[in-house]
């Protein structure tokens, strides 16, 4: 099914624009905030037309400038769309690719396919699929990649094969492409974060089973927050253009590995 797509329209010099992906929720939306905070122009891209008309008008009440292209970046047609919109307004300086999730928390011998199939779709087609698109622009902005993957696709775990090895591919997806190109001007970053805390995540792993998702965190202090995660997109992009951070892991102190985690009673 394809989503309709619609725009807001506004007058982008171009010189600090940026495109987030998954932006209506989550990490997505706290680097929108972050971003407009700190003088970037933000395009929010993400299905739910509601949640990205809120975070537009919310940004532009505080003075930024954001506009929004309700986009699924699983199905061609769509994205195809909203990249021709976005690059008509102007030139894209970073591609910020945040959309993504988790489903289902089951072993191998008796995992769902299709739940492997739609975390492969999203996060790793998805994000290529969005990368291929908005590359020439950015190449000519000498612009910024970034993909937000996990520490899952650094370190697996009981019963998240399919989410670890969907954010593993989406890694070397990142490595890969940082190697192909260069010699061309634009930066390729991967940012892995760990445990986060954020009102959706964990909540629709388990098909909205709320209380599964608190005990995800039960116990944990201070697990990172959205807005962590969007702060260290914020330092990794406003480097000088010529300075790559390659890979950037980012987990609370409380977590030192998926299995060794200060989880008190």
């Amino acid at each position: 099914m394809t989503e309709v797509s619609t725009t807001r329209e506004h007058a982008f010099d171009g010189d600090r624009r940026a495109v987030v992906t998954g932006a209506s929720s989550g990490i997505g939306a706290e680097t929108a905030r972050v971003l407009a905070k700190d003088g970037w122009q933000v395009v929010l891209l993400a299905r739910r037309q509601d949640k990205l008309e809120a975070l537009v008008d919310e940004i532009e009440s505080s003075g930024g400038v954001g506009s929004y292209v309700v986009c699924d970046i699983t199905d061609e047609e769509s994205t195809d769309t909203a990249v021709r919109r976005i690059i008509a307004e102007g030139p894209v300086k970073a591609l910020i690719n945040c959309a993504g999730g988790a489903i289902g928390k089951d072993p191998v011998a008796s995992a769902d396919l299709d739940d492997w199939r739609a975390m492969y779709e999203l996060n790793v087609i998805g994000t290529l699929r969005i990368t291929q698109k908005l590359l020439p622009t950015l190449k000519e902005s000498e612009g910024t990649v970034l993909i937000v993957s996990s520490t899952a696709g650094i370190e697996p775990y009981e019963g998240g094969a399919g989410y670890c090895a969907s954010k593993f591919a989406e890694r070397v997806m990142a490595r890969v492409l940082r190697l192909e190109q260069i010699g061309e001007p634009v930066r390729i970053i991967d940012v892995s974060p760990g445990m986060v805390k954020t009102d959706e995540f964990a909540v629709k792993r388990f098909g909205g089973d709320a209380d599964k998702a608190a005990d995800v965190y039960a116990g944990v202090p201070d697990p990172l927050h959205a807005g962590d995660i969007a702060e260290s997109i914020r330092w990794a992009v406003d480097l000088p253009d010529t300075v790559d951070v390659d890979s950037l892991v980012i987990r609370p102190r409380a977590e030192g590995s998926y299995t060794k985690l200060d989880r008190r009673s």
